[in-house]
């Protein structure tokens, strides 16, 4: 399936589209040589990973301090396999301590222009993306991480329990929506904004009802924290980002009649690309069908953790199994081998490789574990209100 051919899809990782990665930094004053020598200790390293084609490190000609690096990459799974990994996180980690501030933007890329672009030795994996996207205009992204057992009900007391902050970020940006779920001590948190993401970011970080709730979860975090030093939330912050890879939409419906669902699906080792990828692809299937209750669709992907959120038309809304299980027999065997189903569980793949039989209904058992196994608790869906 070609998703750039579908105007439904706003989003997607998978069209085997170059990738252009712009990070803008300010660095700390005085850090310019420190940063330089940080970075030529690196280059090499980056070179190497797998799908890069190129990289440029560049200083502003007005302003010393204010820094540019670009890379190219084949494709976009393959930048976010490297920028998604605890081998990047400690790579850069030299880097984010001269930086003031780091603004991270990603751009598939559609034509080129240039002598230097007619003759260009591109990898042969490398293409252009073939048409340009629509959409709304939303950016979505999600954080996820997990909460000390035992202690899932007193966390979701606390996130589900403050004061909503302001959805004007500024002239040009928006927060449009903010969804919060549960799937045993795993928290997800996706956030829609109209405009710059990271500006909307930076303004909910600093709203004090806001700061009052992380503060007061912290002591049931799985992994520490101390949001006063700049660092330790940074990276704390960069391993909990579960970037949106795909997303599609039917059409517009009356916020009423619409129902958000999550839904997390814990890959095998190394499958949790092809998981979003077969995910998405039903996804698009089920928008593109007459009549059907999805609504829209959003992927969320880091290494083998995928969460798939689902808005869902009518009383289908409630039932997660007819509204996005996976009843054809192939694909319910695909997505049973993508998934590290734990040894016992119905649908585990027996010795032949082939997912079980439900006694009861003749489908793969992994039909149902695609929904109602999987389903998040919804702990607080937020709107903000409508502009006037």
């Amino acid at each position: 399936m070609t998703t750039t051919l579908s105007q439904r899809v706003s989003q997607s990782a998978f069209d085997g589209s170059m990738l252009r990665v712009v990070l803008l930094m300010d660095l700390h004053e005085g850090a310019q040589q420190r940063f330089f020598e940080a970075y030529e200790q690196l280059r090499h390293d980056i070179a190497a990973v797998p799908g890069h084609i190129s990289d440029q490190l560049c200083q502003s000609f007005e302003n010393p301090s204010q820094w540019l690096i670009t890379s190219e990459w084949e494709s976009a799974p393959q930048y976010l396999a490297w920028v998604n990994s605890e081998h990047h996180a400690e790579q850069v980690r030299p880097l984010g301590a001269c930086a003031r501030s780091m603004r991270p933007l990603k751009y598939t890329v559609l034509r080129e222009t240039g002598r230097g672009y007619d003759h260009a030795q591109r990898p042969g994996l490398a293409r252009l993306q073939g048409a340009p996207r629509l959409g709304a205009g939303i950016v979505r992204h999600a954080l996820t991480f997990t909460v000390k057992p035992g202690s899932e009900k007193e966390v979701a007391a606390i996130l589900s329990s403050y004061a909503s902050p302001a959805a004007r970020v500024d002239d040009h940006t928006r927060l449009c929506r903010t969804s919060l779920f549960m799937h045993g001590n795993r928290v997800v948190r996706t956030v829609e904004v109209r405009g710059d993401l990271m500006a909307a970011l930076r303004h909910v970080s600093e709203q004090p009802e806001v700061r009052a709730v992380e503060e007061a979860i912290n002591p049931y975090l799985e992994q520490d924290r101390d949001l006063g030093d700049p660092e330790s939330a940074r990276m704390f912050f960069m391993r909990a980002a579960l970037p949106a890879v795909h997303h599609v939409a039917a059409d517009e419906a009356d916020a009423d009649d619409v129902r958000r669902h999550a839904l997390f699906y814990p890959a095998k080792p190394g499958c949790g690309p092809a998981l979003a990828k077969f995910l998405a692809r039903q996804d698009e299937a089920a928008a593109h069908g007459q009549g059907g209750a999805t609504v829209s669709s959003s992927i969320f992907q880091r290494d083998d953790i995928v969460v798939r959120l689902v808005d869902v038309r009518g009383p289908q809304g409630a039932d997660p199994e007819t509204a996005f299980g996976v009843h054809d027999p192939r694909k319910a065997g695909v997505l049973a081998r993508l998934m590290a189903v734990p040894a016992g569980e119905p649908g585990k793949a027996g010795k032949s490789g082939k997912p079980g039989k439900s006694g009861k209904t003749g489908r793969p058992a992994g039909s149902a574990l695609s929904a109602a196994r999987h389903a998040m608790s919804l702990i607080t869906d937020r709107r903000a209100p409508a502009e006037h």
